[in-house]
């Protein structure tokens, strides 16, 4: 299994500690065919990307493009705001963007009290304090997961279960509906055993994401292999090996406007 694209690593424009033309050199030097840049949502108020530099990324990534041969699409990974349904990409982002990814993150912007209460400080106290979920929260986090991907022309759910507690199995059902695909993260392990199995009991695919924040992981799949000894992800549902490329929701929405 070779894997050619990485569609999911940040830069100094918001956590990571490359350039975007570093991030390009190591995938080529990781005989990668193409990359994403996707820095952190704009509603991130510590570290996420700006809209005013969506102009000076896209220079950068065709800067890098040329320079390495790589293809380098500019993307962001956008944050969930609430049960609303909303992330921090709005229409009038579009044209500057080729990829949406999305997840849900802490210390951001939420859009009501509620998500504030839910996915910061719920999420939160279940984690370190009662570590066992209510049947509430769970609920809250899988509306939140399902109504943004209905709402929204997104690619790619980042490292679904991460910080929040959901239901996998239904928002990978919804990934499927809806032409999202579900990342295999190889930054961090975000789902059971248990629950990557009845994730594959749905008809998702998947992609394969480094999450890399230094140019060193661009690429990196050591913990995907890991995972793979106990989960055995089918590798004709993974879009980005073997010579394969996803057919992204994003390009198609634009291209149907």
């Amino acid at each position: 299994m070779i894997i050619n694209c990485d569609f999911h690593t940040h830069t100094t424009y918001s956590h990571g500690k490359g350039t975007i033309l570093e991030n390009a050199v190591a995938a080529k030097n990781a005989g990668l065919t193409e990359i994403a840049v996707t820095d952190h949502g704009f509603s991130h108020p510590a570290f996420g990307m700006r809209r005013r530099k969506l102009d000076k990324m896209r220079a950068d990534c065709v800067a890098a493009e040329k320079a390495t041969g790589v293809k380098v699409l500019l993307g962001i990974e956008s944050n969930l705001l609430g049960i609303s349904g909303a992330i921090d990409v709005k229409e009038k982002d579009y044209d500057k963007l080729d990829i949406i990814l999305a997840g849900i993150h802490r210390f951001v912007l939420y859009d009501t009290p509620r998500g504030w209460w839910e996915m910061l400080f719920m999420n939160t106290w279940t984690q370190k304090v009662t570590k066992k979920p209510s049947d509430a929260l769970i609920k809250y986090n899988t509306a939140a997961y399902c109504n943004a991907i209905k709402n929204n022309p997104i690619d790619i759910i980042t490292h679904v279960g991460f910080l929040n507690f959901c239901d996998a199995k239904t928002v990978a059902e919804c990934c499927a509906d809806h032409g999202t695909y579900f990342e295999i993260n190889t930054k961090k392990v975000h789902l059971s055993v248990e629950d990557w199995q009845k994730v594959l009991e749905t008809k998702v695919n998947f992609v394969i994401s480094s999450d890399a924040h230094s140019p060193s992981r661009v690429g990196d799949a050591a913990l995907f292999y890991e995972q793979d000894k106990l989960v055995n992800f089918p590798r004709e549902r993974i879009h980005n090996i073997d010579g394969r490329r996803p057919t992204f929701r994003f390009e198609q929405f634009k291209n149907g406007r």
